[in-house]
């Protein structure tokens, strides 16, 4: 109860708040930089030539050997390319790689964004506010648009692609569905909590 007591007060809650509300301001920042790597050609996928296969290339490069490559992205789902008859990845496949990463990584963006003002408010000592309560919803609705429907829009971009592309790619997606769902969840659930308490704070004052 004593421990329980230390951590459970005010000051904790918003040096808590304030470390929390930076560390969405890097994921911010990071997810932004791997989207500007990714459209460089950073990201690494398996690729398949007439010369053998290769476990960690990437587009932006001629020779795929074992090198230093520097900074280079990778995506949770496994990405395999074949190139075309002339040994070369087409362009389309590029394409469709970079729009497969920023259909995950732009909603996570902007859910850190509404995160991050939920962190600002509890710093201010805002707790039951309706701004909490639609930042909270808005960035479970964001989780969970990744976790469920971004491994289907990737299958239908790595589908159009191969249309319309002399080399070939495959995805293996869905694998982290589970794990971002429950989370997306708990977090609308928690904003039908904190809309619940202003209400109920607003019932209360109109009473005395």
């Amino acid at each position: 109860m004593k421990f329980m007591e230390k951590i459970m007060n005010e000051g904790f809650a918003r040096s808590a708040a304030q470390l929390m509300k930076l560390f969405c301001y890097f994921a911010i920042c990071f997810f932004v930089l791997c989207m500007v790597l990714v459209f460089m050609g950073r990201l690494t996928f398996f690729l398949h030539t007439n010369k053998g296969s290769f476990e960690r290339a990437i587009y932006a490069e001629k020779d795929h050997g074992e090198h230093s490559r520097g900074m280079t992205v990778q995506m949770g789902d496994d990405i395999r390319v074949w190139t075309n008859s002339d040994g070369n990845i087409d362009l389309t496949i590029q394409i469709g790689i970079s729009l497969m990463y920023a259909v995950y990584a732009v909603p996570v963006i902007f859910a850190f964004w509404f995160l991050s003002r939920v962190f600002s408010n509890i710093q201010e000592g805002k707790i039951f506010t309706e701004q909490n309560a639609s930042c909270l919803l808005y960035y479970g609705l964001l989780q969970f648009f990744a976790a469920v429907f971004v491994p289907f829009v990737r299958l239908l971009i790595c589908w159009l692609v191969n249309l319309v592309s002399d080399s070939r790619m495959s995805i293996a997606t869905g694998q982290d569905m589970f794990n971002m769902l429950i989370p997306s969840i708990a977090f609308m659930v928690a904003a039908y909590i904190v809309h619940y308490g202003v209400h109920l704070q607003d019932e209360v004052d109109h009473t005395l």
